[in-house]
């Protein structure tokens, strides 16, 4: 195992100045409530995914999504989502798997139902378009978190002498009423004709932004670094921490958990060059162990394919699901290899009480870092 972060406890690393700003957030995030596991959220309607968020969100670091299998995911379904993950402290993660042209990739991330640039802090990509398929999301992601951010609202006020029954004015006028409507709608219509003599209509078009894109301020979530177990309040320290950043972040798939799956050791290397590349965006991996080899590498390593056996048992863990999947310990995973933040889908959703085996995970993926960085685990 050879790895440039693999000795180093997650708040130092959120202190390398070489760290994107999400990267930084986000270790800092995990430090602070002492969790490196991200679930997987395989349900198939909003009310399922919603229910879970509030079930495991204090557990977690991240909640991994697919968007595209819910029957009925909406604009509500993000909104309220979004609320779960900034009350229970998760970032979110769609899992899109990208791969196909920049033009069409731009479009799958910014439009259509999902829309997910607009609501998801990660989202994931193969490589095997080529280059492009990176510099594309990337653009899409500026372009989308300028447009968020800036709002554009017209005030209208109207004062418009009253008329009386029989036509003639009386003098009065109707109270100034200020509201967002469009231009086209200044236009008197022509039944109105009768009815505006005098009126005086203000309109004031205000834009604000309150996003600069370009490169994240350096040491923006690194005033929190005294260490893992620090915090004499974990709360206070969340709220200190703030909210995500106005940033995204891009995964690349560079290795699989299932069996014969066809990324190779150069592929994987690939993958390792074009990240370093495009460090401000391409935040880490998807992969079955930490890449980062050299000290200015700061990516992380997400690893799913884990499994704990049944609480009280003393068998060994479980070696796959006949479907290709091959699961392994969170102590082989992380304590082992290196990884940075553990996937787990089923070993949670199928459990009787999720939010009990999600705190069981957390332990277990905690005590195999801590064991990693030379502490004694948990």
């Amino acid at each position: 195992m050879s790895s440039s972060t693999i000795s180093l406890p997650y708040s130092l690393r959120a202190d390398n100045p070489n760290a994107p700003t999400l990267t930084s957030y986000l270790l800092q995030l995990i430090s602070i409530k002492q969790s490196n596991l991200c679930v997987s959220a395989d349900v198939h309607t909003s009310s399922a995914l919603l229910r879970l968020a509030e079930e495991i969100g204090d557990h977690i670091c991240v909640l991994k999504t697919h968007a595209d299998i819910i029957d009925d995911f909406s604009d509500q379904t993000i909104k309220r989502l979004n609320e779960v993950s900034r009350r229970k402290h998760f970032l979110l993660f769609e899992d899109r798997k990208f791969g196909d042209i920049g033009s069409t990739v731009q479009s799958q991330y910014t439009r259509g139902p999902l829309a997910i640039a607009t609501w998801a802090h990660l989202t994931n990509a193969h490589i095997f378009p080529g280059p492009a398929i990176i510099k594309a999301l990337h653009s899409a992601a500026r372009d989308t978190l300028l447009s968020i951010n800036q709002s554009v609202s017209t005030e209208i006020s109207i004062g418009t002498p009253r008329e009386s029954l029989d036509g003639s004015a009386n003098g009065e006028e109707i109270e100034d009423v200020p509201a967002l409507i469009s231009e086209d709608s200044l236009s008197p219509r022509p039944s109105d004709a009768g009815l505006r003599k005098g009126s005086i209509v203000t309109a004031t078009t205000t834009i604000s932004q309150t996003f600069e894109p370009g490169p994240p301020s350096p040491g923006l979530y690194r005033t929190l670094s005294t260490g893992e177990g620090n915090f004499e309040n974990v709360e206070m320290a969340l709220q200190e921490l703030g909210p995500p950043p106005h940033a995204r972040g891009l995964l690349l798939l560079a290795e699989m958990s299932s069996e014969g799956n066809l990324m190779t050791k150069e592929y994987t290397s690939n993958c390792l060059k074009l990240a370093r590349k495009d460090r401000d965006f391409v935040v880490g991996f998807v992969s079955q162990r930490s890449l980062n080899t050299e000290t200015e590498d700061t990516f992380l390593a997400f690893t799913p394919g884990l499994s704990l056996p049944p609480e009280g048992s003393k068998d060994d863990y479980n070696t796959g699901d006949g479907l290709g999947q091959q699961w392994r310990s969170p102590k082989e995973v992380v304590g082992k290899d290196g990884a940075d933040i553990i996937i787990v889908g089923r070993g949670i959703l199928n459990a009787k009480d999720r939010r009990s085996e999600s705190e069981r995970y957390r332990k277990a993926a905690w005590a195999a870092y801590e064991e990693r960085i030379g502490r004694r685990p948990l």
